[in-house]
């Protein structure tokens, strides 16, 4: 197989689509579109998790059987909830996922509604800064300060918005040099990755099992791959996630984490779980005897469905790979091509038969 030519207009079209934790609906369409022809069968389980398989033909490692891979990306993204319809119309919000206020000044959000989506303001409550006092211009609200402007009358609003609505950060996505940068790359660039990686697939036999799951609600505790896992009961499993990429002015190179355009990282450790140490060592050497740009990711905080896969049922041996990224929870962030190119051509010379 030659290495991979990527379809970047898809991730794009992909990053552009709202999606909160248990509201993944346009995304869960648009894959199950882009899943045609890839896959022996596909399903979709009780939570919403997308679950394609396709049967492996190969002799497994060594003299074992065939693996069941199960391979995990999440199609949610941080957003919120209507939580409160106030008196004069504005909206308060429920988080789904963990912010940094500092990035959510005067954004631009849409509330999608039964009738349709409306347009809105989010800010945060407070006085500007042309009458705002000292202390008040240096202080970083809190995520309960924020509300929704609709432009609306409140009769107008309380016609047309519900208490658990979906809202999203308004931001369409874009190639910037040899980055592609949008709202929701985490993770709908490993969503991405994962569909091309099947594609690259097509047509040709696999070593084992392979399930490639397109999860929910990874973003409030991994929730969808917790379910698929014990749905699938894979004997290996991969997640897909994106992971820091401080690799910028003011932060020193030993708190980089990841750096763009140096490969995939193949992860060592994040708080919710350690990469089972023969799999971290077998996809490195992979990486070095296929010539695929690969870094080691050790990241403090953070979790991935690979912690879900690895603790199900009696443990699964499980690793994440990562693809590095700037800007994590803004509507900026940011992946590289290299790095896009090396998950795919790595996971495809590791499911690929050719490659036992």
């Amino acid at each position: 197989m030659t290495k991979t030519d990527l379809k970047l207009d898809l991730l794009m079209r992909l990053s552009d689509l709202p999606g909160v934790p248990g509201q993944e609906d346009a995304v869960r369409d648009f894959v199950l579109a882009e899943l045609d022809g890839l896959a022996d069968e596909v399903r979709v389980d009780a939570l919403g998790n997308v679950i394609a398989s396709r049967t492996g033909t190969g002799a497994g490692t060594g003299e074992g059987p065939r693996e069941r891979v199960m391979v995990s990306a999440h199609m949610d993204e941080i957003g919120f909830l209507v939580r409160y319809v106030d008196e004069k119309g504005y909206l308060r919000l429920q988080n789904l996922g963990g912010f940094d206020t500092r990035n959510l000044f005067a954004r631009n959000v849409t509330v999608h509604t039964r009738g349709g989506a409306l347009p809105g303001i989010l800010t945060p409550a407070g006085r500007p800064v042309h009458i705002a006092s000292p202390e008040e211009r240096k202080k970083v609200p809190e995520l309960r300060e924020f509300f929704v402007d609709l432009g609306l009358d409140e009769g107008a609003v309380k016609a047309q918005v519900r208490v658990g609505d979906m809202v999203t950060l308004d931001q369409t996505a874009r190639q910037v040099g040899q980055l592609v940068c949008g709202k929701a790359m985490d993770d709908r660039a490993s969503v991405f990755l994962l569909l091309e990686t099947l594609r690259a697939l097509r047509g040709h036999p696999l070593r084992h099992d392979l399930y490639a799951v397109f999860s929910v609600q990874e973003e409030v505790g991994l929730r969808g791959a917790i379910t698929a896992a014990y749905g699938v009961q894979p004997t290996l499993g991969i997640g897909l996630d994106v992971t820091l990429a401080v690799d910028t002015p003011g932060v020193g190179p030993d708190e980089a984490v990841t750096r763009l355009g140096e490969g995939i990282a193949i992860k060592v450790y994040d708080s919710s779980m350690i990469s089972t140490r023969a799999l971290v060592d077998g996809f490195w050497d992979l990486a070095q005897e296929k010539g695929i740009p690969a870094q080691l990711e050790v990241l403090g905080q953070g979790g991935t469905d690979g912690a879900a896969i690895q603790r199900s049922r009696g443990g699964v041996p499980t690793l994440t790979l990562s693809l590095p990224t700037r800007y994590i929870h803004t509507v900026v962030e940011a992946v590289h091509e290299t790095d896009l190119r090396a998950g795919v051509d790595l996971l495809v010379a590791y499911l690929g038969e050719t490659s036992a």
